[in-house]
């Protein structure tokens, strides 16, 4: 078996890199390009909406492909695809050109983020992989944290289109050497198939899902989307909501940058006290933390860093029942193919989430948004409850 201490850090350092120069690069890049080529901010931000959306597309061939071959040869694609679409947005001349770099950019993201990453390791290590899928999460807990100042350095030092070609040589001389020589080649798995009559021959389909679990599939998938759109739609309008409380904008900022620590540290607890509980306790928790951080934000609690580590801590162990709680509940046998169904409502969701936040927010002001999202919380904190009776009564 691979060592734990090889495959961790070449992944972590990968995630890292990944969602640093693909779902959090316009965070710092977005102004300086429209400020740069006249492009529409909103079509300049709207193209990571539009790679999610191809992410959430391709996440369920991404899923079986890692079922059968192994992640190594998926991630080390994912490392291709994403330099490809950041190398097309340094060269593109005119904003159609920029939009399909992002569909590039989102083939990339399906392959090669947290899903296709807890995918491999639920294919090399079983049920063991718990324990390695929560420490993964440590380390993509720091994306934003290294790649935003060094995304404004290469920015403030090369330019944009350059910062963009940076990353892409990054992914070629760095990310594909590490996934080909460091992670192991794992030999091919054939699916379960279930033989069909049809028109009188026999055909050969794959069924990743046993019709006996499917309502327990679904309550799995709609608990981690919802998770998923309340962290994208806050992620993006965190800062507004909190200027519309008449909180100066580096008070905010300052305020937001208490977010991020709260993951981290909730993901090292979690870690830590992993091993004395089933996974579907650790998505209770999540979704409770969540309900608690944007219920005090609504209700106007005067000590908003106390909402925000909660809503912090509740996202953080999020991602980690996100790949652990379907290992525990379907088994190792089909994770790979199961993850990457989860994985296709869940980021079509997101790239959505951001477009209708700004809607509510337009429609009902920042008290409104977030009173709609105190009640979708609400619910998944029920829904939870619901998967927790199916599962014991199973």
């Amino acid at each position: 078996m691979p060592s734990l201490l090889v495959v961790i850090p070449v992944l972590g350092v990968a995630q890292i890199l990944a969602w640093g120069s693909s779902y959090y690069l316009l965070a710092v890049l977005a102004q300086p390009i429209a400020s740069d080529t006249g492009w529409p901010l909103a079509w300049v931000v709207g193209g990571l909406s539009l790679g999610l959306l191809v992410a959430g597309i391709v996440s369920p061939r991404v899923g079986d492909t890692i079922q059968q071959l192994g992640g190594r040869l998926v991630l080390a694609a994912s490392a291709v695809f994403l330099a490809l679409g950041l190398a097309g947005l340094a060269l593109s001349p005119n904003l159609p050109l920029y939009v399909i770099s992002w569909l590039v950019l989102g083939i990339g993201m399906g392959a090669g983020l947290y899903d296709a990453a807890f995918a491999t390791l639920g294919r090399l290590y079983g049920q063991r992989a718990r324990t390695a899928i929560a420490t993964l999460t440590l380390f993509g807990g720091f994306a934003s944290t290294v790649c935003w100042p060094l995304s404004a350095l290469f920015v403030s030092e090369f330019g944009w289109r350059n910062a963009c070609l940076i990353y892409a040589g990054i992914h070629i001389a760095v990310l594909l050497p590490l996934y080909v020589f460091a992670l192991p080649k794992e030999p091919k798995r054939d699916f379960k198939i279930v033989a069909a009559v049809e028109s009188g021959e026999v055909t050969t389909r794959v069924r990743p899902i046993p019709a006996e679990s499917r309502l327990v599939f679904v309550l799995v998938a709609l608990v981690i989307t919802i998770g998923s759109v309340i962290s994208a739609t806050l992620s993006v309008h965190l800062l507004t909501i909190l200027q519309a409380r008449e909180i100066a904008l580096a008070a905010a900022v300052a305020l937001g940058a208490i977010v991020g620590p709260s993951q981290v540290g909730a993901r090292a607890i979690e870690m830590l006290i992993s091993r004395f509980h089933h996974p579907i306790w650790t998505k209770f928790a999540s979704a409770i933390f969540v309900a608690i951080g944007v219920g005090l934000l609504w209700g106007g609690f005067p000590v908003v860093a106390a909402a925000l580590i909660f809503y912090g801590m509740g996202i953080g162990i999020e991602s980690i029942a996100r790949g652990t709680l379907p290992l525990a509940i379907f088994g190792e046998d089909r994770y790979a193919s199961i993850m990457g169904r989860i994985a296709m409502p869940s980021l079509i969701m997101q790239a959505a989430a951001p477009s209708v936040g700004a809607l509510l927010i337009d429609g009902f002001g920042a008290d409104g948004a977030l009173a709609v999202l105190f009640v979708v919380a609400i619910a998944n904190v029920l829904l939870v409850l619901v998967l927790f009776a199916l599962l014991k009564r199973n």
